[in-house]
């Protein structure tokens, strides 16, 4: 099973997230007066604290133009590490869509990135500035929504955790040294890791097959009857419009008017806005005698120029997770004495044979 490749850009995607929340964040300063005389937006990157203070001691004019300028802020992830008490059956999977096809995902798995924000001042007063425009948003938390999956469309909400702050005036020596106060707040993100997702609906039961026997032996006896029975649509999917109204009709009305009725044939089920009827009947080229209200539909009143679906295996085929929908029902009598091969998914002499064999 391990080997398997795949990369959501979940934790990539989670950090991009969490490093969006800060970078917009700015700084003002006014003079005696109150009047604002700068307006600074604060730079933000990607590394840990360290890394900027080793510059900050080795750069110690920050006024040239190469110089690394405070304030600032710096993020890093520290952590990565599973919470339990958000966790789901390990092997429980869902059904999501791609826009076209059904896919089975197996439920996500809680993980908490733990990150840590440093916000690198000179000023007191610049770094609550900052820190006043990140804390009321966190109580304790803020909702992050990230695409964790792009190829189903699975979004989630990210819960970002305000876990801590701490403060450190970093100024030793003399008065030439360089002084960085440094305010550090460490988050907890509460994200979902998963696993690969399947190309196929693997596990989604689209048919059911029952062989019904002469007796109880199984081995010996020869089918008499197989019953079938496949998922039917209940509404239009493919959008073919196959035809349009010409006249109004009541709920009442059989015989309704198309503009070409020569794409549909007896049996036939069709859809005018949500209600289905079964063409019993063409009499011309554009008239259709139908049953009305046909699958439990309710009968109701139609407009000139109204779409007519048909609702075709097409559209079977594309019924989505936890759509409504009925079932298409055949019965088959059997008097060849074959058996069902699950492996190869045919009837065959091969496999009645193998059985009789086996009990020799």
């Amino acid at each position: 099973m391990l080997g398997t490749y795949f990369y959501h850009e979940i934790l990539r995607k989670t950090v991009i997230s969490f490093g969006t929340l800060f970078n917009d964040i700015h700084i003002r300063h006014k003079d005696q007066s109150g009047k604002s005389i700068s307006n600074m937006k604060v730079a933000l990157a990607y590394g840990p604290m360290q890394k900027f203070l080793a510059r900050i001691e080795q750069q110690a004019d920050l006024n040239r133009a190469t110089a690394l300028t405070l304030p600032r802020m710096s993020f890093e992830m520290t952590t990565i590490s599973y919470d339990a008490t958000r966790k789901a059956s390990i092997t429980q999977t869902f059904k999501a869509s791609d826009g076209s096809n059904l896919r089975k995902v197996f439920m996500p798995v809680p993980y908490n990135i733990g990150f840590e924000l440093n916000i690198l001042v000179k000023l007191n007063d610049d770094a609550l500035q900052i820190v006043e425009q990140i804390l009321p948003f966190f109580q304790p938390s803020f909702n992050l929504t990230v695409d964790l999956v792009s190829v189903i469309g699975e979004k989630r909400d990210i819960s970002v955790v305000l876990d801590n702050i701490s403060f450190q005036d970093d100024y030793e020596g003399d008065f030439a040294t360089r002084r960085a106060l440094i305010y550090t707040l460490n988050f907890t993100a509460k994200t979902y890791l998963f696993g690969p997702v399947a190309d196929t609906p693997e596990g989604l039961i689209k048919k059911v097959q029952l062989d019904y026997h002469t007796n109880v032996d199984r081995e010996n006896a020869r089918r008499e009857l197989r019953y079938v029975a496949t998922p039917k649509a209940m509404k239009d999917y493919d959008a073919d419009n196959t035809a349009q109204l010409t006249f109004n009709i009541n709920s009442s009305q059989i015989r309704i008017n198309v503009n070409d009725s020569s794409n549909f044939s007896v049996g036939d089920r069709i859809v005018i806005d949500s209600e289905i009827m079964k063409v019993d009947e063409k009499p011309d080229a554009t008239t259709l005698a139908v049953k009305r209200g046909f699958n439990s539909t309710i009968k109701a009143d139609h407009l000139e120029n109204t779409k007519v679906n048909k609702l075709t295996t097409a559209d079977d085929n594309l019924i989505d997770v936890d759509d409504s929908f009925g079932f298409n029902e055949t019965s088959s009598i059997y008097t060849d004495s074959l058996q069902f091969n699950p492996a190869t998914r045919t009837d065959s002499w091969w496999t009645l044979i193998l059985v009789r064999l086996k009990n020799l």
